[in-house]
């Protein structure tokens, strides 16, 4: 071997002794802690909705002057349910995590403006907030699924089991913002003489604070699928964009699999609104008055969230999903039934215990369909997370709006008809889907 040729050998042994085996400049992806992100969630929407659920509460007893109050909530999830239509197109355009931190700002803004209600600020606000609401839940179902899903392929996990486990922590924290915050509400508000209640000054302000802090929170979320997002969207018009996503939605509506579960999805909207529109107003009232509303609720969200988490627990697949669902769906079915034929207000230490019971049950039911829709959408969708969340918000919004504005004109009784009729056609929708769609689902899932 020649001099030369010994020489760059020896100089090239050197330089590799000196080069490090990996380049200080390359980025290093570490991987994402996603039970961490679930928890951040969790904590986020529990810190924003505190405030607006408990807000929910009071808006037809704080704003009564012409009706305002009721008619925001209506105005808000009719602009909701228009919303809902292009959600999943702004959450695909923005990224999970950047529609859940712009849908806080709907929230935080009608806050604002119940220090100051009137008629333009309210509906302003409200149409705003239908805009934001849209994107944050669908938001929420794409970013905690792709989360389940992350989790469960890194650690070599049945996804269906992660699903089932991240929506029933996620539930569960959400659910017991119903107990935090009417309890804020029952700390700071008082009854006045002649029917007036003070404090809504500094519990908004509150409520202001605590969004902030949740808004915050969002902020620490990792991204996900951003470098897919970049890829898919970078180079498409809006145009584009939009008429793809319109066909994605219309596509998906034919779907057999989502119009079975549309049924489920309206029924739990409808008992949603059934809580807000008429289990405090003809059930809680009467016995207990205004001021036991806030206790009322607060029973009604230490059930929704302790059934939350025990059924996200219990979910491994479609065939615990439909066993939960049956579940939930028989408890309400028997508080429809003796609200029907057998419930009257009457006085004495157990006329009270019925309200608190019927919320305890009530929020069972909620616990159950909260986390068994979440959780059967990212099964069944898990190719088109955004769409599928888009449908759920977008029905369950239909069937909320049209409570809020027929439970004026109509009785207890005749809502609970209406209840049971659509708790008996999504279930038979439900269970049908589970007999004849399951085995073809499994094989291609396999």
């Amino acid at each position: 071997m020649s001099d030369y040729t010994e020489s760059g050998l020896l100089a090239s042994m050197a330089t590799d002794e000196e080069t490090p085996l990996v380049d200080e400049n390359t980025p290093q992806f570490q991987p994402l802690n996603h039970k961490r992100d679930v928890y951040i969630l969790s904590s986020a929407f529990l810190l924003i909705f505190l405030a607006y659920g408990a807000i929910q509460n009071l808006e037809s007893t704080i704003n009564t002057e012409g009706d305002l109050g009721t008619t925001s909530l209506g105005i808000l999830y009719l602009s909701f349910t228009f919303f809902s239509i292009i959600a999943s197109l702004v959450v695909r355009k923005l990224g999970s995590k950047n529609a859940l931190i712009l849908g806080t700002s709907g929230y935080w803004l009608f806050t604002a403006a119940n220090l100051f209600p009137s008629w333009y600020t309210m509906v302003p606000s409200s149409l705003y907030l239908g805009f934001s609401a849209s994107i944050i839940w669908v938001g929420q179902g794409t970013y905690l699924t792709s989360a389940a899903n992350s989790h469960a392929n890194d650690n070599n996990l049945p996804e269906r089991t992660v699903i089932g486990q991240f929506n029933g922590v996620f539930w569960g924290m959400f659910a017991s913002h119903q107990l935090v915050g009417n309890l804020v509400n029952l700390a700071v508000l008082r009854d006045e003489t002649g029917g007036s209640t003070s404090g809504t000054t500094l519990l908004f302000i509150l409520f202001l604070c605590s969004m902030t802090l949740g808004t915050i929170l969002m902020c620490f979320l990792n991204r996900r699928n951003g470098k897919e997002e970049a890829q898919q969207y970078s180079s498409a018009t809006f145009s584009s964009t939009v008429v793809s996503a319109s066909k994605s939605f219309l596509n998906l509506l034919l779907d057999k699999r989502i119009l079975l579960v549309i049924p489920l999805i309206a029924y739990s909207g409808f008992q949603q609104a059934f809580v807000w529109a008429e289990y405090t107003k003809e059930i809680v009232k009467p016995v207990l008055g205004e001021q036991g509303v806030g206790g009322a609720m607060a029973v009604y969200g230490v059930f929704d969230a302790i059934c939350a988490i025990v059924a996200g627990r219990l979910t491994n697949g479609l065939t615990s999903i439909t066993m939960i669902v049956l579940g939930g769906a028989l408890i309400q079915l028997i508080v429809l039934l003796w609200l029907l034929l057998n419930y009257s207000v009457t006085g004495g230490v157990l006329a009270t215990l019925l309200p608190l019971l019927i919320g305890a049950l009530w929020g069972i039911g909620d616990g159950v369909l909260n986390t068994q829709l979440s959780a059967l959408l990212g099964i069944l969708f898990k190719h088109d997370l955004e769409g599928a969340f888009a449908q759920l918000k977008l029905w369950q919004s239909v069937s909320i709006s049209v409570v809020f504005f027929i439970s004026t004109s109509i009785s207890l009784q005749t809502m609970a008809v209406i209840m049971l009729v659509a708790l008996f056609i999504s279930v038979a929708a439900f269970l049908f889907l589970t007999i004849k769609v399951e085995k073809a689902f499994s094989h291609s899932d396999s």
